[in-house]
């Protein structure tokens, strides 16, 4: 697996996890996506592994889904993927927050985990 097709594949396969957790608040199935060493860096400051990731979308409110669209792919090395998306996060009680967000997504025995989460807010 070496083409954009495939690598996009990879990152909806994790992200569509991602985003039902989000979307249903499950802050620990959020943080399961993750790989235990995980850096993520949200909109407050960064977090590294999985309990950090867990209390984050444990304070988001209830309510808020994500959508997100895939721009850019690449695989820089045997077992990595490498994405660059479009988030909208959008909220009962607000307007949406619109971000771009990295993502590196890492093969382990058991499948694929993010392994570093990146966000630029959009203004």
């Amino acid at each position: 697996m070496s083409g954009t097709t495939d690598n996009e594949e990879i990152l909806r396969g994790v992200l569509d996890q991602w985003k039902a957790a989000v979307d249903r608040h499950e802050p620990q199935q959020v943080a399961s996506q993750f790989t235990e060493d995980a850096i993520f860096q949200g909109l407050r400051p960064y977090s590294v592994g999985r309990p950090g990731i867990a209390a984050y979308y444990d304070s988001q409110p209830l309510g808020m889904t994500a959508a997100y669209q895939i721009l850019e792919t690449r695989r820089p090395a045997d077992g990595l993927v490498f994405g660059y998306l479009n988030v909208d996060f959008s909220f009962t009680d607000r307007p949406a927050v619109k971000v771009n967000l990295g993502v590196l997504v890492k093969r382990i025995e058991q499948g694929w985990y993010i392994s570093h989460y990146q966000v630029s807010r959009l203004d």
